[in-house]
């Protein structure tokens, strides 16, 4: 059984990159060793990885590294402390602007 991984790594920059991947540690070291320079964390190494969540369902994890991207700083923030909970407030929240 293969698992997928979506993965969150905070840059250099205090950035965000989301991707996906079924194999986590590899291809963190890919990030942090620049070997894609058309990558976005290609000029903002080095990256640190602070959030996974695993997944037994490939389009699962696609769709939930789509949802992920879409969403605010602050969303990500709230998955990466643990703080699930607090999602719907922060989706009201970003309505209201």
């Amino acid at each position: 059984m293969i698992i997928y991984y979506v993965y969150i790594l905070k840059c250099s920059d205090n950035s965000y990159y989301t991707g996906i991947t079924n194999d986590l540690l590899r291809r963190v070291d890919e990030h942090n060793d620049g070997i894609n320079p058309t990558c976005y964390t290609y000029n903002t190494r080095p990256v640190e990885l602070v959030f996974s969540s695993e997944f037994i369902d490939v389009n699962l994890a696609i769709s939930f590294e789509k949802q992920v991207k879409g969403w605010s700083r602050k969303k990500k923030e709230a998955i990466i402390r643990g703080d699930w909970n607090l999602l719907p407030e922060l989706s009201k929240n970003k309505m209201k602007i």
